[in-house]
């Protein structure tokens, strides 16, 4: 029988810790071995239980989560810090990896995700300073993609979701690529997710769809700040990829 992992929750609310338990409880290979609000009498339970994972917020009760990374790690445990917050600043992600949390995430958060990036944590036993930066990089930039599409009303159970976040990075990574979606973007994200680029094309546009028929164009009005959009006016799969992909590295994420 497989050895489950445990995880410790300490959040700044128990409807969250509750929330996190549930999809724990019915994921294999996790068990959730005890949660807290209060990071004060979290502490001495994380040293006597040494969970393989800790989730914690940065905001809590006690102490503040950058001093929980910071305490856990001196107990010399092992147990892997995810940092699951609202806060998500270039500088508290740079504190966090500093005090040595291993993983940072945005709330509202995408659990699949979440569970994935722990399995990969899982795997590895070492990280060098330079490592860990990147990955930090890399995984805020995905999960202030992600709240901007969940905020703007994009569900993540639809095909586009995914290629979209895929397309937005492709165009951080490459702004000229934004000038070449057909012959380049669309068919790159589709090798990745084998299919065709026509059907990345027509999942983009499906998922821009269904954010203007939830109205939430103030809200990508607000978020983007780039162009105002009215009644019925969309953008095109090019021109939302770019906006997104402008505010990304606008706020040098």
């Amino acid at each position: 029988m497989m050895q489950r992992k445990t995880v410790f929750l300490l959040q700044n609310t128990k409807e969250v810790c509750d929330e996190l338990a549930k999809k724990f409880y019915a994921t294999d290979g996790y068990e959730v071995i005890g949660f807290d609000v209060d990071a004060i009498s979290a502490i001495p339970v994380i040293a006597e239980k040494k969970p393989k994972f800790l989730i914690t917020d940065l905001v809590l009760t006690g102490y503040d989560g950058l001093s929980v990374i910071s305490k856990v790690k001196e107990m010399g445990v092992g147990t892997k810090i995810i940092v699951l917050s609202a806060l998500a600043s270039e500088d508290i992600v740079s504190r966090a990896v500093s005090a040595g949390a291993d993983y940072f995430m945005v709330k509202p958060y995408n659990f699949p995700l979440l569970k994935e990036r722990m399995d990969a944590l899982d795997e590895k036993t070492e990280f060098t300073v330079k490592n860990v930066t990147e990955s930090f990089h890399k995984v805020t930039l995905e999960e202030k993609i992600s709240k901007i599409f969940i905020n703007v009303g994009i569900p993540p159970h639809i095909k586009g979701y995914s290629f979209l976040r895929e397309g937005v990075k492709m165009a951080v990574e490459d702004p000229e690529i934004i000038n070449n979606i057909t012959k380049k973007l669309y068919p790159s994200i589709g090798e990745k997710y084998q299919t065709t680029a026509s059907k990345v094309e027509r999942a983009i546009r499906h998922a821009i769809e269904v954010a203007w028929n939830r109205g939430r164009i103030e809200s990508i009005n607000n978020i983007l700040g780039v162009r105002a959009y009215i009644g019925a006016e969309k953008p095109t799969n090019g021109e939302f990829i770019a906006l997104v992909a402008d505010k990304m590295l606008l706020e040098r994420a």
